[in-house]
């Protein structure tokens, strides 16, 4: 028999009216959020790219109306045509020739040589994402944090240290992008089994989205 005691009373319209607008805010808010920077986005590029567009050659020279995007579709294009001709001979040789340029120049070389590094190790098909979660004490003893493998270290970080290090990336909330490398013992490292997304939104979100269902990384699925 139920205790009248603990029955939960019922809702005024208030309050179901309160709970309804939050429940939308909650679905609204993720899409328009996404939708207005993507909007955004497009508005960024269209305004700097669609001055260089010839005018022959702009689809808004013959409609009656902007064409939003017109400028992403222009610069996917040139940056296509650009990726194709560097990829003969000729356009080898001009890269050779503008790196040799550029590497002359004290600032100008330091700055090149690490965004081309960056760029091809992101874009690279070979390269490797963080692929392991892991927690280190960080700043001080009895505090942690939550970090990623980057990988293994294998140069002359590792040649000087006595114990086995990996590279680890600690990340700042809530901007990820942002953190510190550090180069951790592995015995210091406790591995966790959330995947580097449900990591990442877990920083992000400062500590308020807490993957409740954490996959494990060797589970197979029951035939």
């Amino acid at each position: 028999m139920t205790d009248p005691l603990k029955v939960k009373p019922e809702k005024t319209i208030l309050q179901r009216l309160r709970t309804y607008f939050l429940t939308g805010l909650v679905v609204a808010s993720p899409v328009g959020i996404t939708i207005y920077l993507a909007l955004a986005f497009i508005d960024l590029i269209d305004r700097n790219i669609k001055p260089l567009i010839p005018v022959a050659y702009n689809p808004e020279t013959y409609l009656p109306f902007p064409l939003p995007g017109i400028g992403l579709v222009f610069l996917f294009l040139m940056l296509t045509t650009l990726g194709f001709l560097a990829a003969n001979f000729l356009g080898k040789s001009l890269i050779r020739v503008g790196e040799k340029i550029l590497n002359r120049m004290p600032i100008i070389r330091s700055v090149y040589n690490t965004l081309k590094q960056i760029f091809e190790t992101v874009i690279s098909e070979d390269a490797v994402s963080f692929q392991d979660v892991v927690l280190v004490e960080y700043p001080r003893k009895g505090i942690w944090a939550i970090a990623f493998i980057s990988g293994e270290n294998t140069g002359e970080v590792q040649a000087k240290m006595q114990d086995d290090v990996v590279n680890v990336f600690l990340p700042t909330t809530p901007n990820p992008t942002s953190g510190f490398l550090l180069f951790v013992p592995r015995k210091d490292v406790i591995y966790l089994d959330m995947t580097p997304d449900e990591g990442a939104k877990y920083v992000i979100s400062a500590g308020l989205v807490d993957p409740s269902r954490l996959p494990k990384k060797d589970d197979k699925p029951s035939a």
